[in-house]
């Protein structure tokens, strides 16, 4: 029998610190079934004392409180991936795949933080290197599973509607046209040609951007803010948090919601949750 799944994709800024400033009371009330986990920067340890009564599989960074992504569940999961593509592609802490068989389907889980990126310089080269190998393993996954969800920080503003000041950011990480490009191929109808914002073209992937499907051709909800001014008090955000879905599952969805925190002061993070409902089931 079919029920509803609801899935979270929260950039955490730090497991430990969030807990202390709020999460934990907020998943109380938020009723999460699944949660896709970034910026965790903590050992497994660390994070299951984080988070007690949770399933959990994670992938941690090379660099001791650095990035870090994990997949918390109230339901095991049948199966954890790790690995996006063969070194040397820059992706520990960054990529992590869990299968979960819920009543008869299996839903494939996926928690991704993409490199923030610095325009022409290595960080950057690092970037279109894991951007790259997201575009190859999508397929794959969908093929395998086509009830697959990619969560996560993906550090890309993909469309003008996604960023307040796109204008200012034409020319920077987050923003550049290449990386927007791939947005336009991961989301272009599957197997046709499709031309990306910066000119180049390549085949689509079909997958489906959850949040902008449901909330249509309006100015974000954007779902992280500067930490610097007022960028929170102002709304000057970015949607860099996504769900992106098969078709399939983005066919089950019921409801889906950025949970921007009512003041500054009551943030656990710079990111907002971004939480949707799946029917799943067979």
């Amino acid at each position: 029998m079919s029920r509803s799944i609801r899935i979270a994709s929260i950039n955490v800024n730090g497991i430990r610190a969030a807990t202390r400033k709020g999460m934990l009371e907020w998943l109380d009330a938020a009723d999460v079934d699944v949660m896709a986990l970034q910026e965790v920067r903590a050992t497994e340890a660390e994070l299951r004392a984080a988070l007690p009564g949770w399933e959990v599989v994670n992938d941690e960074a090379l660099a001791k409180g650095r990035a870090g992504v994990a997949v918390a569940s109230r339901l095991p999961s049948v199966e954890a991936r790790r690995v996006l593509g063969p070194e040397p592609l820059d992706s520990a802490g960054r990529w992590i795949e869990a299968d979960f068989d819920i009543d008869g389907e299996q839903l494939s889980v996926v928690s991704a933080y993409v490199h923030t990126g610095e325009a022409d310089t290595p960080r950057q080269d690092a970037k279109w290197a894991f951007l790259d190998a997201m575009e190859r393993r999508m397929p794959q996954l969908a093929a395998t599973s086509p009830l697959a969800i990619v969560m996560g920080d993906l550090n890309v503003g993909h469309r003008e509607l996604d960023i307040r000041n796109w204008k200012g950011n034409v020319k920077k990480a987050g923003f550049l046209p290449r990386e927007r490009a791939y947005f336009d191929r991961f989301l272009g109808a599957a197997g046709a040609e499709v031309a990306g914002v910066d000119g180049s073209t390549g085949p689509g992937l079909g997958w489906v951007d959850v949040g902008r499907r449901h909330h249509g051709d309006i100015d974000g909800p954007y779902t992280w803010w500067s930490m610097r001014g007022r960028a929170f008090d102002n709304d000057a955000g970015w949607r860099i948090d996504y769900h992106l879905a098969t078709p399939a599952l983005a066919e089950r969805v019921t409801d889906y919601q950025v949970v921007r925190a009512p003041s500054w002061d009551t943030r656990w993070s710079d990111h907002a949750p971004v939480v949707a409902d799946y029917t799943i089931g067979a």
